[in-house]
């Protein structure tokens, strides 16, 4: 258990996860907490990245920043995806060793596990088999980050933990119909068709003013960038949210509905990860009895030798192989994509025509994790789907109010 008085970075802390982690840390009585806004610390940065470390001293770290998207933002922006999250997770996890951070929290996220992988999915079976092709770049890039996490832990006695978590939504969620996930997006899509069907055309003036959209159409052979907020003419914006499946009462999704998906409120997860930053130490993940002999070396009469740390805990073969120690966050619960739009179009009240369209992609078919680790490490969800999705409405309302 962290004193009171540690003092926290918060990586990411603006964001859907990352703002929920600092939330519970501070009803939890730690107010020594520290974030930086994109535009006060850019986290590709390695520079800016040792500066503030540099300043700050952190005692403890949760890297819940990331450049995140959906199907069509992992497709369009596939080098971003690896090479900016790369950079920030190599930034923030090698400066926080430099600076003495002994204890980590790492976010991943469970796009990390194989296509075809049984279902539901252990934290074993990570690189046992090919990755889903539309979310490659972003998995292999938190592939990377908790093997960072592990590695330092067995060469330099750290207490790096990387939790993997399901599809998240939540407060602060992203509803930016070009990079925001599957359940935000729907949400926004339908309710934007709603208000136009109801001619509530000052309320969808809010909403693009709060949340412009930007499209690539083309026209005439060639590509037009459009980009609309509350301001603009009504045709443009009605020809732009076409694009994205938005009509007066008629809303198209991309895929055929039927991949299942789990989802986790936000405010669980960051439940999760305090728990885990807290309470869950490297030694309780693969034994205290391994961990001993990682860390201290074993004399030839098979007792531990506590006062000498080899740090060379990769290097010992007799240990066997130490491997997939992250931490699956989840409900262990699923549903269609048909069902979750289902859901969401009672919540929102919209009574037009809902639409598939099959021939964009599903991505993975299914996606249910194991969470039995992390029962066994002492934690299990308390928000179920239908009560998370009626207060993600509630609060997309009230963002539209401010």
């Amino acid at each position: 258990m962290l004193d009171k008085n540690t003092k926290i970075y918060v990586a990411g802390h603006r964001g859907l996860v990352g703002s929920a982690i600092w939330n519970n840390l501070w009803q939890r009585g730690y107010h020594n907490l520290i974030g930086r806004s994109h535009a006060e610390l850019d986290l590709t940065c390695q520079a800016d990245v040792r500066k503030f470390f540099d300043e700050e001293r952190p005692e403890a770290v949760v890297l819940a920043a990331a450049f995140v998207g959906g199907i069509m933002a992992n497709s369009l922006y596939r080098a971003d995806f690896i090479m900016k999250n790369m950079q920030i997770q190599c930034n923030v996890i090698e400066e926080a060793y430099k600076h003495g951070v002994q204890r980590l929290l790492f976010l991943g996220s469970t796009c990390i596990y194989p296509k075809n992988a049984p279902q539901p999915m252990k934290e074993d079976c990570l690189l046992t088999s090919p990755l889903e092709y539309t979310n490659e770049e972003y998995a292999i890039a938190k592939i990377a980050g908790l093997k960072m996490c592990e590695s330092y832990n067995l060469q330099y006695g750290t207490n790096y933990i990387a939790v993997m978590p399901t599809n998240l939504y939540g407060p602060n969620d992203n509803f930016h119909l070009e990079n925001s996930h599957v359940m935000p997006a729907m949400m926004r899509k339908i309710y934007l068709s709603k208000l136009m069907a109801t001619g509530q055309w000052e309320m969808i003036r809010k909403d693009l003013t709060i949340r412009p959209v930007g499209a690539n159409i083309r026209e005439d052979g060639k590509v037009v960038r459009y980009v609309i907020d509350g301001n603009s003419d009504e045709a443009t914006i009605i020809k732009v949210l076409a694009f994205y499946g938005i009509e007066a009462n008629r809303v198209t999704l991309w895929g055929t509905g039927r991949p299942l998906r789990e989802f986790l409120w936000s405010e669980d997860m960051a439940d999760a990860s305090v728990h885990i930053l807290l309470n869950v130490n490297f030694s309780d993940i693969i034994g205290i009895e391994k961990y001993s002999q990682v860390h201290y070396g074993v004399a030839a009469d098979g007792t531990v030798d506590r006062n000498h740390s080899t740090g060379r805990g990769g290097a010992i073969p007799s240990l066997g192989e130490i491997r997939n120690c992250h931490i699956n966050v989840g409900t262990g619960k699923e549903l269609t994509i048909r069902e979750l739009a289902e859901l969401v179009v009672r919540t929102v009240g919209f009574e037009g025509d809902l639409r598939f369209d099959s021939t964009k992609p599903d991505g993975t078919m299914r996606k249910l994790i194991d969470v039995s680790k992390l029962h066994s490490l002492g934690w299990t969800h308390k928000v179920e789907i239908e009560d998370g999705v009626q207060r993600l409405f509630d609060w997309y309302k009230q963002s539209l109010e401010k």
